[in-house]
């Protein structure tokens, strides 16, 4: 079975590898036949021409500015959102759920004309907060987190309150922490999914000053035209932020104790 999972492993990580190595090649080499996984006269002429020609370091920064944001407020808005659905019982609240859960069922190309419309009439085009705003509230993000709230006894929220505990005391130094798990996999989640993002930002931003990364990166691509070794170099920079974010923050999710606080 190892020997299985290690055979997988390396199926899946060949094209990765053969896409590093290739942005350490020069132009010349890409495409010389027979092809080679490793550089035959590495260079990093690539990195040079993205982060000077390319201004890598500004797209880098809208896109950073745009991913942490959304991914602060999507945590608290879902945290938020998923504690008031678990834990106060009106009518209503259960109706509004499905609704939530409802809009799942809606590819995102049916809801992209009306949210723009939204975004342009309340000024946010061509800005970074009319790519922030539509993603904060998702539907996973409420989901995940009403679930393990639901999982939580009422007697603790009950004890806080005999104890005198405000209601949003209760929720930000008793349920929030407790849903640490949670938060950290949604992080990761919203992270990855704002930075990248490609339909949104190219219709919302026509600014280049304003570009994300993966709108920046698809402009190298011209109709004729291709300079590879640029392409390849700012690809690989740009995944170098997610690899980071999955191998600093996997650990705390993978090691959480999701019952925690919860035995007798």
């Amino acid at each position: 079975m190892s020997t299985f999972l290690w055979a997988l492993a390396a199926l899946y990580a060949f094209p990765v590898v053969w896409f590093l190595m290739s942005a350490f090649k020069p132009g010349s080499e890409l495409f010389r036949y027979p092809l080679t996984i490793l550089p035959e006269d590495p260079t990093t002429a690539g990195f040079e021409l993205a982060w000077d020609r390319f201004d890598f370091f500004l797209y880098f920064s809208n896109t950073l500015a745009v991913a942490v944001t959304t991914t602060v407020l999507t945590v608290m808005a879902s945290a938020m959102t998923g504690y008031a659905l678990a834990k106060y019982e009106y009518r209503w609240v259960k109706v509004f759920f499905v609704c939530i859960l409802a809009t799942t069922m809606l590819p995102t190309e049916v809801i992209l004309s009306p949210t723009f419309v939204v975004i342009r009439d309340l000024g946010m085009y061509n800005t970074l907060a009319g790519l922030v705003v539509p993603s904060i509230l998702t539907a996973t993000g409420v989901f995940m987190f009403r679930q393990f709230f639901v999982s939580i006894p009422d007697d603790i929220i009950e004890a806080a309150r005999i104890d005198g505990a405000r209601e949003i005391g209760i929720f930000f130094r008793i349920m929030l922490p407790m849903s640490r798990p949670i938060i950290m996999t949604l992080a990761i989640f919203s992270f990855q999914w704002r930075w990248n993002d490609y339909i949104w930002p190219l219709i919302v931003v026509g600014d280049e000053r304003k570009f994300t990364l993966q709108i920046a990166l698809r402009s190298i691509v011209g109709a004729e035209n291709i300079d590879w070794p640029l392409l390849l170099a700012a690809s690989t920079m740009s995944i170098v932020p997610l690899v980071l974010i999955y191998v600093v923050f996997q650990k705390y999710v993978m090691n959480e104790d999701l019952n925690a606080g919860l035995k007798d």
